[in-house]
């Protein structure tokens, strides 16, 4: 169904921004009004990696008065296989300084506001309650669930976006819609996040390039349908593609009341695990080849990973069979070579965050494990500067 616009029209056009603007111009639906609803939006875009770079391109150059950029990351040289809006010399800079200067290049008409923080409980009220729409081009489950929160308490409409390896979904969210639409949510859809470790991220499974080009066009393409009250938004509905098969397909939303139930009591802190630095690692590695040290490496990564980098002497299961499976795995850990000494099991992946949950499982079964201290890319940082890193 159609929606009221989400912005008044700002001040009439310029000369210079009826000839920037005039194939917006021409579209009935959308028009001089529409384009003067876009000049007075403001828009919050959170991430400005695969998703965030297209839509952030594509809406500052549909004229969006106002864009905020919140991310806390640095560009890397393997953001530039999807992250569109950065290039090879921003390597190393802030990716919201390089994303604000890419946006003022390419529209001086829109003010780009940097949030240079990680989103959290404490800042994303603040953040989010200055802008008339969200879009969510993160890649972690808790950003995700808490911008949803976070809009739906404050009433601002969120458009979503997933991806991962050759597969996307879009909607649109809003606890208080106007024009008599249903509310839905993200917990209408996914009531709760994933148990930690069950899904891969893009940075562990991979992510074609150019379906975030996809994805973040259709996000942008919501915004402005939604600023300007324009066709019909994807609320209650999501948008599903299967870029290998080249097929769209569209699945019905309805508020379900499986959203999160609130409590007040805290969630438990789950156990320390002991770490393990790059250096300490060699030392022991380099012992267990003189016989003096029965450590054992478990390389818990995917297997596509390990075809770019692997430390030598890893045995290789993959996190999701240790978790589904911590007692089994113990077993293939204790016939591993042992000289008679005590051994103990270091696990690692690609930078610690996979290392922890698996050495956590593993202590929970009866074996005690260390995590290997910013996993293989501290390994080739401190120990091997030849290895290959993604």
């Amino acid at each position: 169904m159609s929606l009221p616009a989400l912005v008044e029209p700002g001040p009439p056009l310029r000369r210079d921004q009826v000839e920037r603007y005039s194939r917006h111009l021409l579209l009935d639906a959308l028009g001089e009004v529409g384009q003067r609803r876009l000049l007075a939006a403001r828009v919050l875009v959170v991430g400005a990696g695969g998703l965030g770079s297209p839509a952030l391109l594509y809406l500052a150059a549909a004229g969006v008065g106002r864009l905020g950029v919140v991310d806390d990351d640095d560009v890397e040289a393997s953001n530039l296989q999807r992250q569109v809006i950065h290039g090879a010399a921003d390597v190393g800079r802030a990716k919201v300084d390089s994303a604000a200067d890419r946006l003022a290049a390419l529209n001086p008409d829109v003010e780009v506001v940097r949030h240079r923080v990680r989103l959290a409980a404490g800042n994303a009220a603040a953040i989010v309650a200055g802008y008339d729409l969200v879009l969510d081009g993160t890649d972690n489950f808790a950003t995700r669930y808490l911008v949803d929160d976070t809009c739906a308490a404050l009433g601002v409409p969120l458009v979503w976006g997933s991806i991962l390896r050759f597969d996307a979904q879009v909607s649109v969210f809003w606890s208080r819609p106007s024009g008599g639409a249903a509310p839905v949510t993200l917990r209408d859809l996914f009531p709760a996040p994933p148990p930690p470790g069950t899904t891969p991220s893009c940075g562990q499974a991979g992510v074609l390039g150019a379906l975030c080009g996809q994805v973040g066009a259709l996000m942008a393409t919501e915004a402005v349908k939604l600023l300007t009250g324009t066709g019909e938004p994807l609320l209650g509905r999501v948008a599903v593609l299967d870029a290998l098969a080249a097929r769209w397909s569209e699945v019905p939303l309805r508020p379900g009341g499986r959203r999160r139930e609130r409590t007040d009591e805290a969630p438990a802190e789950p156990a320390a695990v002991p770490t393990l630095s790059a250096t300490a690692l060699a030392a022991r590695l380099a012992a267990r080849e003189r016989g003096a040290d029965a450590v054992v490496l478990l390389d818990v990564r995917e297997a596509a990973e390990r075809t770019i980098a692997v430390i030598p002497g890893a045995v290789h299961v993959p996190l999701a069979a240790v978790l589904a499976d911590p007692a089994g795995v113990a077993r293939v850990l204790d016939a591993a070579p042992d000289n008679g000494t005590a051994a103990d099991v270091v696990v690692h992946c690609r930078s610690g965050e996979r290392s922890t949950l698996a050495a956590r499982a593993l202590a929970a079964a009866g074996v005690p494990a260390l995590s290997l201290s910013g996993g293989i890319l501290a390994w080739a940082r401190d120990v091997d500067p030849s290895l290959l890193v993604y």
